[in-house]
């Protein structure tokens, strides 16, 4: 059986790297990703980044420009250091110019993001919930009254409305319990992190589901996804050495690369994404980290065999 007849697969939209992205390599991967069947394209979203990366709205704004039916998504937002009105507003946006393709992916990120943005990290919890509770407010619109600790709205208007309906999905990262929870009572889908191994996977989804089925939700229907940071080559050694240069030059984590990646050979792959996907996921986001346009043609066939 095809990996791809038991779970959805998405493409990482080429963004964050230690060297420059052309906008062509942007442009191609995100039509033939849409022409390939890719369930999804995503971004991540990095304000400041010694290794370079482009905003994630705006490049999908670029991206809902070039395809026509793959749908766009940013993993994660850290949505405590953003105002909820400009989010609400900008992913609108989004999923109107998209004919309603936008999945907006929430998280708490690391305290120490917060300095820069003036945002202080005491209460960070409930100014992420609050948040979220706004811009579903000011989604289901035409009007939107809210009254919270931190944010006011009387008989507010939003810029635009989504196509989506009743909104675009707001999926949560993070992977401690408090998170995990917080994802099945308050989300539309749930995503880990990309620096995170498949033995914390394997941890998460039962808890992830035993959660939803306390809130009284249906896990078969809520999708649970991994980033893969990966790359694959027929030289083995030629992907391993392309991943621990990434993990070190790009995500900073030198060790990331045996406890996280996956690489090898089209075989070697294979077998590692059949190992994320029998933990219980039903989405995985592949993420080459070099070589996008080749790599997407590789794992595409990949995933079909």
């Amino acid at each position: 059986m095809a990996l791809k007849d038991s779970i959805t697969f998405g493409m990482s939209l080429p963004h964050r790297s230690a060297v420059p992205i052309p906008p062509a390599v942007v442009r191609d991967v995100a039509q033939r990703a849409d022409e390939l069947g890719f369930h999804d394209l995503w971004v991540t979203s990095n304000p400041v980044d010694e290794a370079g990366c482009f905003d994630s709205l705006t490049l999908l704004a670029y991206a809902a420009a070039v395809t026509t039916r793959i749908r766009l998504g940013v993993s994660v937002l850290v949505l405590p250091t953003h105002h909820p009105v400009h989010v609400a507003h900008q992913v609108a946006t989004l999923d109107r110019l998209s004919a309603g393709r936008a999945i907006l992916g929430v998280g708490l990120g690391r305290a120490t993001e917060y300095e820069l943005f003036g945002v202080p990290t005491e209460r960070r919890v409930s100014r992420f919930n609050e948040s979220v509770e706004l811009i579903k407010a000011l989604w289901a619109g035409p009007r939107a009254s809210f009254a919270g600790e931190f944010f006011r709205a009387r008989d507010t208007t939003l810029g635009t409305r989504p196509r989506q309906e009743p909104h675009p999905p707001i999926w949560f990262g993070g992977q401690n319990p408090a998170a995990i929870r917080r994802a099945a009572a308050m989300s539309d889908g749930w995503m880990g992190a990309g620096g995170s191994s498949t033995a914390s996977l394997a941890e998460a989804v039962p808890l992830l589901r035993s959660a939803l089925e306390r809130a009284g939700r249906d896990p078969a229907t809520f999708p649970i996804s991994k980033r893969v940071f990966l790359s694959v080559h027929d030289r083995g050694e030629v992907a391993r050495s392309e991943i621990d240069r990434w993990f070190r030059d790009v995500y900073g984590n030198p060790a990331g690369a045996a406890a996280c990646g996956v690489s090898g050979t089209p075989e070697e792959v294979h077998r590692q994404l059949a190992e994320l996907a029998a933990t219980g996921a039903t989405h995985l986001l592949l993420n080459p980290v070099t070589r996008y346009s080749e790599q997407l043609e590789t794992l595409a066939e990949l995933v079909s065999c």
